[in-house]
């Protein structure tokens, strides 16, 4: 998962530049990059963005910039890689969505409670991947706070600093160029936020997002023409699926509870069944 989201927005990058070369060789008056200003970033103000709607999530997969995009990839994949070791590629793509989404909601209410925006707020635009970036740094910074990595081979730092300081920066930033894009960071980074607290709890705040990719690849999704003729099994195949789905219930349990406590929160009998499992 973290390489497709990393592949689709280098393909989106690649694809807009193409056709810029394709358009200037023929000495055409279009722009590829105006082009998907108007049609995949998300606009500022409500009366254009509800015209646009499907731009709360295209906007996180545009980049216009190379080293903007490189930027936000390099953030996603040092990042991304941690964050798939402790809570699974699943919730990397959910999180990556739901904190997209909630940066353009607090990009697009920032600039239209507060006046500072009013002489730009009928033009502003957001693009880029950092939203969603913020929320899986934030995110895992938050769920394994104290968990170290090594930056440029010289020193170590807990994850739970790399999450301050970038969330911080943002802060400090609004007042400088890019408001809106700091406003959406800062949007993404609550969505990590409250995403890992929750999770901690057993509760899943990004689940719609799963469950909305689901259901749309459901309805697209080729059905199949074969017959099938259901027989009725024997008894001892019906006890013998019964135990399976039993056993794999509890061995599922456990999973979930050293997610989120760890192995050692786990009872004896319970290990013994995690190691009897594993056997298998």
């Amino acid at each position: 998962m973290l390489v497709k989201l990393i592949y689709a927005n280098l393909v989106l990058f690649v694809a807009i530049k193409l056709l810029f070369l394709f358009f200037w060789l023929f000495v055409s008056e279009s722009s590829p990059d105006q082009w998907a200003l108007n049609w995949l970033a998300v606009p500022s103000d409500p009366s254009k963005l509800i015209f646009k709607p499907w731009t709360i999530i295209t906007y996180m997969f545009l980049h216009l910039g190379f080293f903007h995009l490189i930027g936000n990839m390099l953030w996603l994949y040092f990042l991304g890689t941690l964050f798939v070791q402790f809570l699974g590629e699943r919730k990397l793509y959910t999180v990556y969505i739901a904190g997209g989404v909630a940066g353009a909601l607090m990009y697009v209410l920032f600039f239209n409670i507060f006046p500072v925006f009013e002489s730009v707020n009928s033009s502003a635009i957001a693009l880029g991947a950092s939203a969603s970036v913020m929320a899986v740094v934030v995110g895992v910074g938050t769920y394994s706070p104290n968990y170290e990595i090594r930056l440029f081979g010289l020193f170590t730092v807990k994850l739970k600093y790399i999450a301050i300081f970038s969330f911080a920066i943002d802060v400090l930033s609004i007042s400088n160029s890019n408001s809106g894009g700091h406003i959406a960071h800062i949007g993404g980074a609550a969505l990590g936020f409250f995403f890992a607290k929750q999770w901690a709890k057993g509760k899943d705040i990004t689940a719609w997002v799963g469950k909305t990719s689901d259901f749309c690849a459901a309805i697209f999704k080729p059905r199949s023409k074969m017959k099938v003729e259901h027989k009725r099994k024997s008894t001892s195949n019906y006890e013998y699926a019964s135990r399976k789905k039993d056993d794999q219930a509890e061995i599922d349990a456990i999973l979930d509870k050293i997610s989120r406590s760890g192995y050692d929160s786990l009872s004896k009998s319970e290990k013994e069944m995690l190691f009897k499992a594993s056997g298998k």
